[in-house]
């Protein structure tokens, strides 16, 4: 195996898969390393929930929760107990087998995902002298497996939104149906890059490639795809939000134009498997994050401190990972308004698609060349430069026509035309804002002659049909 940066060594095929650790532990440690995947998910679940309402709390100089246990703690656990003692109810025009199951859909491929997530390497099993892999499972495919389950996911949100009877709840399922299938697209193309460099889609081996020293100044550091690849990473960062539907891509439960969007209908535990289906989706595609592109479990800089990389030390780097992205989810939510729906929309399909497929198409040539020797030739250069500059004068000369300017409105402006108040078109200006009101002959006040010219003392002359201004206190 190569060496990713340039410079490094020739492309060497990568080692086949050795799924040999996974399939000979009996099956109690299987089962116990389900369960404790289970139990580290559930409890990174109720973390997350106190979490990011801490970590708001401290970005809006207020101090979060802290009545509910120290530092306030419990408070997930008075969430749950609040949300359980609430009362449960179905619509009358719900289709009550979907409704009551969709909750279930959509958390169980959550929970399923993380059975390939490689949390550490190999430990050893307190009280005895069993050695395994802190992973439930590996794949050859392990990768494609995580993004079709987690995509199963949003049947649950679609099925509870259709059989709820309700249109607000059926709309958030309909925007949530078409936001999967618009940042899906673009992060399994996020993802090729990291597949190109690394030689599989086995989690456990992408975490390998990464511990792979890389020669740099004359010194071998472990470079993580983070690095490597930071278009990659990046479009995923923005696609996991998406899939996730969180803030600012939060639109499939919009409350400003969907009261609560798909889960409008839900109440007591339906609707917590829900919320805690949310945070659990954002805990697997931090995972996801941390085992594609930031080192797995190792730690940084693995070959500086081998002795704190490995074994139960796998856990705690890999939970820190975990934690700073959700950071990253709480940063957001705390910082940037919600999206309209097409500006959403616009920017998967028109921006990060396309900037996806032109990131794969330079990874792949640029792999070619390191294979094939083509920085050796000495036309690769001109070629490369005269490919660049060819694409930037296309980019300044191409683009879409220019749009036609739409006809002005004929006429005097009317701020009620058709019953209802509308927006004034371009060159006009309501009259109030103008402080400019049209005399009207049937208008006349007190001290105003019938014409609609005012007689009072100090009043000045004017005639029917002309204008006068108001003084600030009357606008």
């Amino acid at each position: 195996m190569i060496a990713p940066l340039a410079g490094g060594p020739a492309l060497a095929a990568p080692t086949p898969l050795d799924l040999a650790p996974f399939f000979a532990d009996p099956w109690w440690l299987v089962l116990a390393k389900a369960v404790f995947a289970l139990v580290l998910l559930l409890l990174l679940t109720l973390f997350t929930i106190w979490y990011e309402r801490r970590l708001v709390g401290i970005m809006q100089h207020r101090k979060g929760p802290t009545m509910n246990g120290p530092f306030g703690l419990l408070q997930s656990l008075a969430d749950g107990a609040k949300l359980m003692l609430k009362e449960d109810f179905t619509p009358a025009a719900a289709d009550k087998v979907v409704f009551m199951l969709a909750p279930f859909v959509t958390a169980i491929p959550a929970i399923t995902a993380f059975a390939v997530i490689p949390i550490s390497g190999q430990v050893r099993i307190p009280f005895t002298q069993v050695t395994t892999p802190l992973q439930v499972t590996d794949l050859p495919v392990s990768v494609l497996f995580i993004v079709a389950v987690a995509s199963v996911g949003v049947y649950g949100i679609v099925l509870a939104g259709w059989s709820s009877g309700s249109t607000y709840a059926l709309l958030g399922a309909l925007r949530s149906s078409a936001q999967v299938i618009s940042y899906e697209v673009a992060m399994g193309l996020a993802l090729v890059a990291v597949f190109l460099y690394a030689g599989t889609l086995s989690t456990s081996e992408i975490v390998a490639r990464q511990a792979e020293p890389v020669s740099i100044l004359g010194h071998d550091f472990p470079v993580w795809y983070a690095v490597q690849l930071v278009p990659s990473f990046l479009i995923y960062l923005i696609s996991m939000v998406g899939e996730t539907n969180r803030a600012p891509f939060d639109l499939p439960e919009a409350e400003g134009e969907l009261v609560g969007g798909f889960h409008t209908e839900y109440s007591s535990m339906r609707f917590a498997m829900f919320f805690m289906a949310e945070y659990m989706n954002m805990i697997t595609v931090s995972a996801l994050a941390t085992t594609l592109f930031l080192g797995g479990w190792h730690a940084p800089f693995a070959n500086l401190i081998p002795a704190l990389d490995g074994g139960w030390w796998g856990v705690v780097w890999f939970l820190l990972k975990v934690v700073l992205m959700l950071s990253l989810f709480v940063w957001l939510r705390g910082t940037l308004p919600r999206l309209r729906y097409d500006q959403f929309m616009r920017f998967g399909w028109r921006f990060l698609i396309p900037i996806s497929l032109a990131w794969i198409v330079l990874v792949a040539t640029f792999r070619v060349a390191r294979r094939e020797s083509w920085f050796d030739s000495p036309a690769f250069w001109p070629v490369a430069i005269g490919v660049v500059v060819v694409l930037i004068a296309a980019s300044f000369f191409g683009g879409e026509p220019d749009k036609k300017v739409a006809a002005e409105p004929e006429g005097d402006f009317d701020a009620f035309a058709g019953g209802y108040p509308v927006p004034p078109g371009k060159g006009q200006q309501l009259p109030e804002l103008a402080q400019v009101l049209r005399g009207e002959p049937g208008d006349a006040g007190p001290g105003s002659s019938p014409s609609g010219a005012s007689t009072g003392p100090g009043a000045p002359a004017t005639t029917p049909g002309t204008t006068t201004r108001r003084d600030e206190g009357e606008v």
